[in-house]
């Protein structure tokens, strides 16, 4: 028996998480001096939903949010018990691209492997964010309950990695200038303009911007356009989507691809806080597997 354990970055909703049998260790962001954390169990969709729209509405009046790193001895303590219990572990990262948790993860896991040779801590490091971490966690779960063992579900998961698409849109460029990823002159002149970049997670797990449109109602067609010109199998596929309060313009991007292609099933749900204050209100992200990450209009 192994358990499937993700960072709450991999923005599972709380009735997955049960569903699925995934346990979440927690990001804790400081929101105006005070500890929030990035996963809540329990809640419904609907309370999910609206817990999302607070806090996005907050950051967009300039609620000071500050993220932090799960660090190494916080997953030590919570790896051991799960050892201690016979059980193995397979941990599905945020990309180590963009945060140091899959190397906290790492330094704990060689520490733990010392105490408990008879046990395996299988890391997948998904290259990705939100659900691009999150379906991998899903997919494992199903590859569990067929019998497979940790060993062959991280084998399989990480195969997986390379063709898991992440693509995204923003409203307002000063979050992603704060991030470091545009600089702030090319903010104020693309927000005058109306420019709305798209956004993804490339081969190496890197968040890159791969293509520039003028206006919200283009950004969000051409996000149609590259889910359904570069999904495979989609009958197959559970495709993700996440919105920083975008609910609305969500519920008209899940109709607009049902329209062209048949999917197994939608999960839409509010942005992982934490990453989320990095894109800010009003963006709108879509996970799939393709081909590669060599996305095409």
């Amino acid at each position: 028996m192994f358990r499937i354990i993700v960072d709450s970055a991999a923005n599972i909703p709380a009735v997955l998480v049960d569903k699925y049998d995934i346990q979440v260790i927690s990001f804790m962001n400081k929101v105006d001096g005070k500890l929030m954390p990035g996963f809540e169990p329990g809640l419904t969709p609907e309370e999910e939903r609206e817990k999302g729209r607070i806090y996005y509405d907050a950051i967009k009046d300039g609620l000071v949010v500050k993220t932090s790193l799960i660090n190494s001895q916080e997953f030590r303590d919570y790896f051991a018990p799960v050892l201690e219990q016979g059980d193995d572990i397979l941990y599905i990262s945020l990309s180590k691209n963009i945060s140091g948790t899959y190397q906290a993860a790492k330094i704990a896991a060689d520490d733990l492997a010392e105490d408990y040779p008879d046990r395996q801590i299988i890391l997948v490091d998904s290259m990705n964010a939100s659900l691009g971490q999150g379906l991998l966690a899903l997919y494992g779960s199903e590859m569990r309950a067929q019998g497979k063992d940790v060993r062959e579900t991280g084998r399989l998961l990480t195969e997986m990695v390379p063709r898991m698409n992440g693509i995204f849109t923003v409203e307002d460029l000063k979050y992603i200038a704060a991030s470091g990823r545009i600089s702030n002159a090319k903010a104020v002149v693309g927000n005058v303009l109306n420019i709305k970049p798209l956004l993804k997670g490339n081969k190496d797990g890197y968040i890159v911007q791969f293509r520039k449109c003028r206006g919200r109602k283009k950004s969000l067609k051409d996000l149609i356009d590259l889910v359904c010109n570069n999904i495979v199998n989609p009958e197959e596929q559970i495709i993700g989507i996440a919105h920083a309060n975008a609910y609305e313009d969500s519920l008209m991007i899940m109709e607009k691809i049902l329209e062209r292609i048949k999917v197994r099933e939608f999960i839409n749900t509010s942005y992982d806080y934490c990453t989320g204050s990095h894109v800010g209100p009003g963006t709108i992200a879509l996970f799939f597997i393709g081909e590669d990450r060599e996305l095409r209009l």
